[in-house]
């Protein structure tokens, strides 16, 4: 098994988005730090995948696509747009994708390559956070959009038993 760390966003929706993906077995939620500049904490999650069922440039483009990968906002150290890599191989690779990746979006990617350093976990409860609050309105404004652009672009990939919920709802919400 591979494993990513990724970060961008509040860690509860990058958490649910990874959580929804056929070939992804774990994710853990919490904080990442690199070094230097990036040694300091910020949101994250750890991503364990089987490449064989889902590739590592897949996991990026979606990585990008459900955050804001190509904003420089004032809020880029609590949620630094990183894919923290685990070798110095991954970390040549994730740096050719977000190069091949680029076309796709108008503005300039902002998502750095770091080294993973170290991760510190999310207490428990607030683990696991959309498939336990579905309903509350963190989760439906900022992350059903986003499980909702998983299905829409990345069906063949998505768990349909994590989201069942969303198309028994249809084009609600």
């Amino acid at each position: 098994m591979d494993k990513i760390a990724l970060g961008g966003g509040c860690h509860w929706c990058t958490e649910a988005v990874f959580q929804s993906l056929v070939g992804v077995y774990k994710v853990e939620q919490g904080y990442v730090a690199s070094h230097g500049d990036e040694a300091s904490w910020s949101e994250a999650v750890v991503v364990h995948f089987k490449a064989n069922e889902i590739t590592l440039k897949t996991l990026i483009e979606i990585h990008l696509q459900t955050h804001k990968s190509t904003s420089n906002h004032s809020m880029r150290k609590k949620y630094r747009s990183a894919i923290y890599t685990c070798s110095k191989q991954q970390t040549k690779v994730s740096k050719q994708i977000l190069i091949e990746l680029q076309s796709l979006f108008k503005n300039q990617l902002v998502t750095q390559v770091l080294p993973f350093e170290s991760f510190k976990p999310s207490r428990e409860q607030i683990r696991d956070y959309y498939y336990k609050n579905p309903e509350k309105p963190f989760c439906e404004n900022f992350i059903t959009p986003k499980l909702r652009l998983l299905l829409n672009k990345y069906s063949a990939l998505v768990n349909a038993e994590k989201l069942n919920h969303l198309t028994a709802m249809g084009n609600r919400g």
